[in-house]
């Protein structure tokens, strides 16, 4: 999936071609003809204690993950809040109380870094110390007192230091005296020896990456000599409780020609840690990463005195979130059937330890999993799955495990139908408490992060009794009196079955308007993804209606949460089905709003979002009379994405094929964007990050040029210093500009 969803965080503002300067101002660069827009102020962001600005998303705090602690009375979350005026991002974490309405802590992290439970009582905080050579990580421990009335830290206590400055993705386990983490090491696998390594690796006397092998690129970044491993070392508390950091590093993966976390987006979600063992997912070390998926599940011990075993069956594609029970007798991943197929169902595995049987636990569920956690007793399993734009979370109790090892068990409706307990919002990061109870994080159109947790929970009457309770309230004061509405859902008649979207209405926005509002059609990424009610710092509906559009966001043929039918459905048909659905969603929406001004609508797009835009310029046939578009980081050309794109099994999953393939050839003829230029006629804003390689670069120039040939009002705007998505506060703030501006431009009110 090109916009990993996920967070579809899916998660921008444009100028007209006024005022053209030379790119330098000199005669060589006037000769050179490189001209670049000024960016004259002739447009500004609806602001106002009410609304909801750009800037007011940028500013606002950005919230993480909640963990609690070992006795579940405690949770830890890091959060951080840029300020536009001083062009500064703060980084804190918080420590908060889930069993009482003290005030949360505040601890501000100057040099940024990573934080963790050591005990009930102890952070650990990793930071980066040093410069240059010298540059290293060190680990801080910092107690804290837990009282009645107030949460108060003591100050940080040195613990130790690791060899390098890129040790990273800390897991401790309470139970055990090993700390478990990630970080990046040359072929000898040597912690210590990185350093050493990269200096020579700096002083090889050439800038040139040489490949024989893929990956060469990978998301926005040139593959170098260094590999992501999984280390252990000795971490207690020593005499007086002082905590003590052991100086041998032990590399578990050296020699398996194993890699994880995975990148580019791997974490702590790739491995889980229990008292005497680790667990984790990694590409299959005998396939071609760049056109294979499939990722084996291995279990190693703590001190990697034994060869790691693998559990999965050889047969499977992908493999993701793989978790211990607490009594370390039992493993659970999510496991895609096929290779190459990367939003391919997720079902959830278990496998015994003891009795070496892998069994699969929701077979007959049509819904893909992403998180998982055991009940502290191990009989219960939760699941964090997306279902109708939601992600929800699921409990599952358990079976007893079969005899043998079985895909398709035969369990209860009680076993194998999972029990829904959160209906609204998208969760994740969920934690297993003592006492019935699970900590979560979630977040919707109207908020970023909070933490809550479900009490009253128990194996028996799963989700009968259950309570949610909201433990934390970042945002809410930034947020108060900015009329943040929750998006409406609607339903259509779709191409095969039922089609879902949402409707972001404006402030201001009533019943009986005659065409007063403006319409922005949204048109996700993926393809195999869904906008959802969760929070995005980039596509965010909310700031969009603030600015005056209605808001539609359409989830068509390719969407995830409807069913795996719809998500297979795009398959060799890009611009096919999807866009019977978008017309079917277009005309719904026109049909039913009549407070729409069809006359005053334009859409947006990224990624495959981008591919629609691209792919709508040269189908006016469709008939939506879009005044104006935006392309983000869109493909142009389906064959050349083929060739250039990063993940090779994406596009030749996508065309059945590679390429030069008859089968893939011929659909990608039919389906290419380019074969229909001489349509394109809609004023269009290109963006493209220069370090996108999953989409790259020259995509977006491509159309560009094609539409400055054809005499199509455009403008391109290149980030060289971003990937496939616009992450920078500075540049997020002149995305929203520019794409807020382009559409202003042709539907604004002048």
């Amino acid at each position: 999936m090109w916009v990993p969803n996920f967070s579809l965080s899916l998660p921008i503002s444009l100028l007209g071609l006024a005022a053209q300067v030379p790119f330098q101002p000199s005669p060589s660069s006037q000769s050179l003809n490189a001209m670049v827009v000024n960016n004259t102020q002739d447009f500004a962001f609806k602001e106002g204690s009410s609304i909801f600005s750009p800037k007011d998303l940028i500013e606002l705090a950005r919230p993480g993950t909640g963990v609690a602690n070992s006795a579940g009375d405690l949770l830890l979350i890091s959060s951080s809040k840029y300020s536009l005026k001083n062009k500064k991002n703060n980084k804190s974490i918080y420590i908060a109380s889930i069993e009482s309405t003290v005030q949360p802590l505040e601890i501000p992290l100057a040099n940024g870094g990573e934080a963790f439970w050591l005990d009930s009582r102890t952070i650990a905080h990793a930071v980066a110390e040093g410069e240059g050579k010298d540059k290293v990580i060190a680990l801080y421990a910092v107690s804290v007192k837990y009282e009645t009335e107030s949460i108060t830290p003591d100050s940080p206590v040195f613990i130790g230091k690791f060899p390098t400055d890129s040790a990273s993705n800390f897991i401790f386990n309470g139970k055990s005296d090993y700390l478990v983490f990630s970080d990046n090491v040359h072929s000898d696998g040597d912690l210590k020896a990185v350093k050493k390594h990269d200096e020579e690796w700096e002083n090889r006397g050439d800038t040139a990456y040489v490949y024989e092998e893929t990956f060469d690129r990978q998301w926005d970044a040139w593959v170098g000599p260094k590999k992501s491993s999984l280390f252990t070392v000795a971490l207690n508390q020593g005499p007086g409780g002082k905590w003590v950091l052991g100086t041998e590093f032990v590399n578990l993966l050296h020699g398996t020609k194993h890699h994880t976390p995975i990148l580019p987006f791997g974490g702590t979600d790739d491995f889980d840690v229990s008292a005497n063992h680790v667990v984790y997912t990694a590409k299959d070390p005998e396939l071609p990463p760049a056109w294979h998926t499939k990722q084996n599940i291995y279990i190693t011990d703590l001190e990697g005195s034994s060869k790691p075993k693998e559990l999965t069956s050889g047969k499977q594609g992908a493999t993701h979130a793989p978790v211990l029970s607490q009594q370390g007798d039992k493993v659970a991943w999510v496991e895609l059937a096929e290779d190459g197929y990367e939003t391919d169902r997720g079902k959830v595995i278990i496998y015994d330890l003891k009795k070496d049987v892998r069994y699969t636990l929701t077979e007959k569920w049509d819904r893909t999993s992403s998180e998982l956690a055991f009940s502290p007793d191990g009989h219960v399993l939760y699941v964090v799955a997306a279902e109708h734009a939601r992600s929800k979370v699921f409990a599952i109790p358990l079976p007893e495990t079969p005899s043998s090892s079985n895909t398709e068990p035969t369990l209860s409706d009680f076993h194998h139908k999972p029990h829904v307990l959160t209906h609204t919002g998208s969760a994740s990061a969920i934690q297993a408490l003592s006492d019935g109870r699970l900590l979560f994080t979630s977040s919707s159109l109207t908020g970023p992060n909070d933490v809550y947790i479900i009490r009253g929970l128990s194996e028996k009457d799963v989700a009968a009794s259950v309570k949610i309770e909201q433990l934390t309230k970042f945002t809410a004061d930034a947020l108060e009196g900015k009329d943040l509405q929750t998006a409406g859902d609607f339903w259509f008649d779709g191409v095969d079955q039922k089609i879902h979207g949402f409707i972001q209405k404006p402030p201001g926005f009533k019943v009986g308007d005659k065409k007063k509002w403006p319409l922005l059609f949204f048109i996700h990424g993926g393809p195999q993804g869904m906008w959802a009610d969760q929070w995005s710092t980039r596509w965010n509906p909310n700031v969009f209606a603030h600015q005056g559009y209605v808001v539609v966001a359409i989830n068509p043929t390719g969407s995830t949460s409807f069913g795996q039918a719809l998500t297979d459905a795009i398959q060799k048909e890009w611009g096919g089905k999807p866009f019977d659905d978008l017309v079917k969603g277009h005309k719904y929406i026109i049909d039913n709003y009549p407070e729409i001004d069809p006359e005053r609508a334009v859409a947006a797009g990224g990624s495959w979002g981008g591919y629609a835009i691209n792919w709508i310029q040269g189908h006016p046939e469709y008939g939506f009379g879009f005044k104006a578009l935006f392309c983000h980081d869109g493909v142009f050309d389906v064959r050349y994405m083929g060739y250039a794109t990063d993940e090779l099994f994406f596009s030749n999953h996508e065309w059945a094929g590679r390429p030069w393939e008859p089968e893939a050839k011929e659909i990608m003829e039919k389906y290419n964007p380019t074969n229909f230029v001489q349509n394109w006629s809609t004023p269009m804003l290109i963006v493209h990050g220069s370090k996108d390689f999953r989409v790259v670069e020259t995509e977006g120039i491509g159309a560009f040029h094609a539409l400055q040939e054809r005499g199509v009002p455009s403008r391109l705007v290149i980030f060289p210093d971003e990937n496939h998505w616009t992450l920078s506060h500075g540049n997020s703030l002149k995305w929203h500009w520019e794409v807020l501006r382009w559409f202003d431009k042709y539907v604004g009110e002048h």
